[in-house]
């Protein structure tokens, strides 16, 4: 999805983000209800290999969408933001499942150096603005990490969270679209796949982190709440940014 030929800059940007509407508008229309495995392969063969990656974050069901990615392609690349924040147990499982589902090309993207230095010098930032500390260590790290495709795959479910509730399954992001195979699914759906295909879960599931973010800002949910509860628990922040305009607005000043 190149800017249009011989456009002004800004008339290209705004070509390019026309055409990533239609083309995510059509895709939902024609594949939006099909099973995870059929978006996965109808996504690749529309996109080309090499076009389309996978972003994980190797948290609780996160294996779910990587062995359906396996299946179609394992060659597929796949994009994992190490924060410097994680806990140790994810940097352990994220390898662990690799080796498992014999994932060929994973890519692993770190924030800016100068940007921690100016921004967060000591680590501590997360203390001061959860919003700041996302933006340098999540944001910004990810547009750069999604900028050479013109496609990458989610985990996010509609269940997970009220921002959710009306996901779709492809939608437009600047010029590249997003993909959201399991948008539809369900705790059940999860755990049943999990358990016919014999996945590994992320270890931290057993303490009750049922959603697994950077260890200053994740804690274990409690009985009856929403699985991101214990994300940024008692603010009322919800999203680091990766999935919001913050996503979009980096690409855009960045140029990518």
């Amino acid at each position: 999805m190149e800017p249009t030929q011989g456009l002004p800059e800004g008339a290209a940007i705004e070509d390019a983000r026309v055409r990533a509407l239609t083309t995510a508008a059509a895709l939902e229309a024609q594949y939006g209800r099909l099973e995870p495995e059929d978006i996965i392969r109808v996504s690749i063969e529309r996109f080309g290999a090499g076009q389309v990656a996978a972003v994980s974050s190797f948290g609780a069901d996160s294996v779910v969408l990587l062995n359906m990615i396996a299946e179609v392609d394992r060659g597929t690349p796949v994009v994992f933001l190490d924060t410097g924040k994680h806990f140790g147990e994810t940097i352990g499982y994220r390898d662990q499942i690799v080796a498992d589902l014999g994932l060929t090309d994973l890519r692993i993207i770190t924030p800016d150096e100068a940007s921690l230095a100016n921004g967060d010098p000591d680590g501590t930032l997360h203390g001061r603005s959860t919003d700041a500390c996302c933006a340098i260590r999540k944001v910004e790290p990810m547009a750069r990490a999604v900028a050479p495709y013109a496609a990458w795959f989610t985990g996010r479910k509609r269940f997970q969270a009220d921002s959710r509730a009306v996901l779709p399954v492809f939608e437009a992001v600047t010029s590249r679209v997003r993909i959201n195979p399991l948008a539809s699914w369900s705790t059940s759906d999860l755990a049943g796949y999990m358990r016919r295909h014999d996945l590994r879960e992320n270890p931290l599931v057993a303490y009750g982190y049922l959603s697994i973010g950077c260890f200053p800002c994740t804690q274990p949910v409690q009985p009856g709440e929403d699985a991101r509860a214990g994300r940024w628990a008692g603010q009322a922040k919800t999203e680091c940014g990766i999935h919001l305009s913050g996503l979009d607005q980096s690409l855009d000043s960045s140029g990518l």
